[in-house]
């Protein structure tokens, strides 16, 4: 069933049946205030996404005024004796066609004009905002009353829905968790076509299995959101390393600190060749003053690794931050001379993605097919995954895209919810963020970079590293029971069939995610 993005990012395919024989005439007599689109534009529009790797052609778009449009068709498919699928879409940042339905009807919840505006409630720290609503449109909305939502994304113009079907992370998820650690409430379209709202005391049930469950349980409508004091300002810091295991033993120090004294934000990127640390996520370094490889005396093969970190602060405190960010660079075995900061505004730095991608979109680099990988592995395995990928696999070939790695901490996330990690206290994301160019280089064209997508979960399957698939795209039960383990996936089949999503030895098959 159907909701999300990732990273990111769209909304997912709800699947309620298969196999349409309605005709355009037929859908029109449900009746929408909102409008139900045969325009060839739409369709185009609906039929591919950001990752641009495959293709599917809907029949129509359903642009929805209110939630109680997508029940009413989401019931008219459950409840057709010719039955025919929904797809909701937000943003379109799905990497493999998930907010994509053949011949169905997707409905696209982001755009000027869809569902209601964010309502911010100042006094009681949340915001109510509709599922297709894009994380950069609610910041605006809650910056007004000197509020912001608490856990990101690296990337904003993704949608509400999108990021909470799957679990929503950044630098932030290790002090606040994921962003679906985030929320106080739901409304959600089941498979029958109903409007449930939920909650951790209302249809609790439903409420976490919604939340990280990749589109399996619902399209989610609307979202309450925790708010926090928005900071003012932060300081801006990345160090470089040579040596794996002290970069990963200082980003595991930095999310095991407590109170006040920690950084607010934690990342971490894999520099494979010259070009990369200088690239589009690289900004932060000055393009006249090129960061070279050679020059930081490394011998590691060619692999650096970049730390990434921040420090939110307040004019009024902003003398504190000197000694505050020394204090904590102090304990911290990064190469002397690679230390780089800056102070920007807050909302800058939230937004510091989109600012690239205009950079890209007037290059024309910006649409062109994205093979992403994105991995859960295990703290115990990372040391391993360096050795076989970073050093092995990868080598020192010329990249085309960031490659993120950052721990997080198992204990912020809830355990109750659908999104599946590592079964270990301390587990990292590593993701592939690549762009495939038809610019002559065969270690940059799409299929050389989905072959080495598979190069490198096969070696993860081989060396018994355990990973988990975020954004994942399977195809089959048996992958999907691999990634939801035994007990998930009878949970799943259960409350999905109540859902009215199809027989429950089925709904493994069923799922699909962005």
């Amino acid at each position: 069933m159907a909701t999300k993005l990732i990273l990111a990012f769209a909304i997912c395919r709800l699947i309620v049946t298969v196999g349409l024989t309605l005709k355009p005439t037929e859908l029109l007599h449900l009746g929408f205030d909102g409008q139900l689109s045969f325009d060839p534009a739409d369709v185009d529009s609906a039929s591919k996404d950001f990752g641009l790797l495959t293709r599917v052609e809907p029949l129509a778009v359903l642009h929805p005024s209110s939630a109680l449009e997508v029940a009413r068709l989401v019931k008219a498919a459950y409840g057709s004796d010719q039955g025919f699928t929904v797809s909701a879409r937000g943003h379109g940042h799905s990497i493999n066609g998930q907010a994509q339905t053949p011949n169905g009807v997707v409905v696209q919840m982001s755009g000027n004009g869809v569902g209601p505006r964010p309502k911010v409630r100042a006094g009681d720290m949340y915001v109510d905002v509709w599922g297709g609503e894009l994380w950069i449109d609610v910041l605006r909305s809650t910056l007004e009353y000197g509020l912001a939502p608490k856990s990101w994304t690296d990337y904003l113009y993704l949608s509400v829905g999108g990021t909470l079907s799957n679990a929503g992370i950044s630098g932030q998820a290790f002090n606040h968790g994921p962003q679906i650690n985030n929320v106080y409430e739901l409304d959600v379209v089941t498979g029958k076509g109903e409007l449930i709202t939920c909650s951790e005391e209302q249809n609790s049930e439903l409420f976490h299995a919604v939340l990280g469950g990749l589109g399996q349980f619902g399209i989610i409508t609307r979202a309450r959101i925790s708010l926090e004091p928005v900071p003012q300002r932060m300081r801006w810091i990345r160090v470089l390393y040579s040596n794996f295991s002290a970069f990963t033993r200082d980003q595991e120090y930095l999310i095991s600190l407590n109170g006040s004294q920690k950084f607010d934000y934690v990342e971490g990127f894999v520099i494979v060749d010259e070009g990369l640390i200088n690239n589009w996520r690289s900004s932060f370094f000055s393009p006249r003053n090129p960061v070279k490889i050679s020059s930081l005396g490394s011998n590691n093969g060619g692999v650096l690794y970049c730390l990434e970190v921040t420090k939110n602060y307040y004019e009024s405190t902003a003398g504190s931050v000197d000694q505050e960010v020394e204090a904590l660079l102090k304990k911290l075995n990064f190469i002397p001379a690679s230390v780089f900061t800056t102070d920007l505004p807050y909302v800058d730095f939230l937004d510091r993605v989109h600012k690239s991608e205009l950079k890209l979109r007037s290059k024309g680099l910006w649409e062109v097919p994205h093979p992403w990988l994105n991995l859960f592995v295990p703290k115990s395995k990372i040391d391993d995954f360096n050795r076989g990928v970073f050093k092995g696999i990868l080598g020192n070939k010329r990249a085309s895209g960031p490659i993120l790695i950052y721990p997080m901490n198992k204990n912020k996330w809830d355990e109750r919810s659908s999104a599946v990690t590592p079964d270990e206290e301390v587990f990292y994301l590593v993701a592939f963020l690549r762009s495939a160019l038809d610019n002559g280089e065969d270690s940059q064209s799409l299929e050389y970079l989905s072959n080495q997508n598979h190069q490198i979960l096969r070696f993860c399957d081989n060396d018994g590293i355990k990973v988990k698939q975020y954004l994942p795209d399977y195809t089959t039960q048996e992958e999907w029971r691999e990634h939801f383990g035994s007990e998930g996936s009878v949970r799943i089949a259960k409350l999905a069939f109540g859902l009215g999503l199809g027989s429950s030895h089925a709904v493994v098959e069923t799922v699909r995610s962005v």
